[in-house]
């Protein structure tokens, strides 16, 4: 039997491929399967699975290919339109086992019905040095840009015990560095316990996985990070300093427009908060060039807010409007200009890192060796030895360059 899976857009997908693979592969029929992985959340990341699904086709006839993820839900009825495609399985019930031995099963459920996240149970993930253990998923929050939350339901989190023993099992395999991850990963525990938060989920790891080398957030929203985390990244050394924010704007009345939670001071308070706690944290941030009805002196905020809140890595989206969201109807700035400000922000983003990467030189930096020449500092910028180096391991180096996009290590 051959099970490959093909994933595309988040994390979360990421690990959830692994863990259908692992289903999938469990299953004792002899079979050819396919499992795409697919994302909603670009109309474009739609055309590429569906791209894909037909390729695949073509140089795998006879192969069963199995369709879910974010996709199979707000795009169902594209993907079971195509003949390409031999079922679909819904992300309500992608994650359980009897899913992937056989037809026979239900593929859908209604996915804000769901309640309840399900976790992980893999001691790692192949090809990658660090895991990533989902603790949340779903959002209970409308940006007016996004569709995710109908692809993912209702925000529900890992119990904690469930979560600590995820990262204990991936520790005793020999991992030294996980990810946290979640589609609104700040909304983690209220929906088991009105003093669950993120920041306790944090402490708690670290307290009871004392050999675990590194814990890493993906992505935080910037007006919900509760103390308890914010204490952390001050107290705790083995939770790594560096912060991706979704910041996605930096004019109050586009964040509005966006149905954001925060506002641009909210964005700058953070950003200094962190930094006078904790010397050296690295910010990256997701933005998008071009929203609606976005002036050219709106997106110059946005512009500025690379400086004023000391960012480094940018995640730049140029907007485009998805089918079904409030944005798509507003009135859209032209395509041109929303590809030249994407440039700009990118630019912007591109001399951040060379100064950052400029003042790494001459330091000393443990960093966490991945496949090939390249590593991680705490920090997550990039490192690039002069030869091969086994994955896994920590080390500590000096950094003696940069090539504009890595540091150089000696």
């Amino acid at each position: 039997m051959s099970v490959e899976t093909l994933t595309f857009g988040c994390r979360l997908n990421t690990v959830e491929s692994e863990v259908l693979r692992g289903h999938a592969e469990a299953d004792a029929r002899e079979r050819d399967l396919v499992v795409v992985n697919t994302c909603a959340v670009t109309a474009e990341a739609g055309r590429q699975a569906r791209k894909a699904i037909r390729r695949l086709a073509r140089e795998r006839p006879g192969a069963e290919i199995v369709v879910t993820g974010c996709g199979a839900e707000v795009e169902r009825g594209a993907y079971a339109a195509m003949p390409e495609v031999a079922r679909l399985v819904g992300n309500a019930v992608k994650l359980k086992p009897e899913s992937w031995r056989g037809a026979s099963v239900p593929e859908a459920a209604d996915i804000m019905a769901v309640r309840a996240a399900e976790p992980t149970r893999i001691a790692g993930m192949s090809g990658h040095t660090r895991a990533f253990v989902p603790v949340q998923n779903g959002c209970d929050h409308r940006c007016t840009f996004c569709v995710i939350p109908f692809g993912r339901g209702n925000s529900r989190s890992v119990p904690v015990a469930d979560a600590v023993a995820q990262v204990r099992r991936i520790v005793e395999h020999g991992g030294r560095e996980v990810v946290l991850t979640g589609v609104d990963l700040t909304a983690y525990g209220r929906d088991l316990d009105a003093e669950l938060t993120l920041g306790r989920l944090v402490r708690t790891i670290l307290g009871e996985v004392p050999d675990l080398a590194r814990l890493r957030l993906s992505s935080i929203d910037s007006v919900e990070a509760d103390a308890a985390l914010i204490a952390a990244f001050a107290e705790e050394p083995r939770l790594m300093p560096h912060v991706h924010l979704s910041l996605q704007a930096g004019d109050d009345l586009i964040l509005k427009r966006m149905k954001r939670r925060h506002s641009r001071a909210d964005a700058i308070r953070i950003c200094r908060t962190l930094r006078d706690l904790r010397p050296g944290l690295v910010f990256g941030a997701d933005l998008i060039a071009g929203f609606p009805t976005e002036t050219e002196a709106q997106f110059a905020r946005s512009l500025d807010l690379v400086a004023e809140c000391g960012l480094t890595h940018l995640h730049v989206f140029p907007y485009s409007p998805r089918p079904g969201t409030p944005a798509a109807r507003m009135p859209a700035v032209p395509g041109d200009i929303v590809r030249e400000r994407a440039a700009r922000l990118r630019e912007a983003g591109t001399a951040a890192l060379t100064r950052h990467l400029d003042g790494e030189v001459g330091a000393r930096r443990r960093v966490l060796t991945e496949r090939g020449d390249t590593g991680r500092t705490e920090a997550f910028s990039l490192v690039r030895f002069s030869e091969p180096v086994p994955a896994g391991e920590i080390r500590e180096v000096a950094i003696t360059g940069h090539d504009g996009q890595a540091l150089l290590a000696a």
